[in-house]
């Protein structure tokens, strides 16, 4: 699989490094969801450890925050909607 393949739909987590307030952290995520977090953050028009970082703010107010994996699949999913957050299902 090529530089600019796309990712198969079932394929094993990747595990990164990334900084988020000065502090290196592990992800593991699908190529799935690391390519759609790649485009999400093209599209904000922030480095990608910007907005894991915004993701992880959020994902912290919440009364139960999920681990950071977790909150960024469903911030993706959240975001495949109808682009405003809503899904249609």
């Amino acid at each position: 699989m090529g530089e600019g393949d796309a990712s198969p739909l079932f394929a094993p987590p990747v595990k990164r490094s990334v900084t988020i307030a000065g502090h290196q952290t592990a992800i593991s995520l699908e190529p799935l969801f690391w390519e759609a977090l790649r485009a999400a953050a093209v599209r904000e028009g922030l480095p990608l450890n910007a907005l894991i970082a915004r993701i992880d703010v959020a994902r912290m107010e919440a009364d139960d925050p999920p681990n950071l994996a977790s909150a960024i699949r469903c911030w993706l999913f959240a975001r495949s909607g109808d682009g405003e957050g809503r899904l249609q299902i």
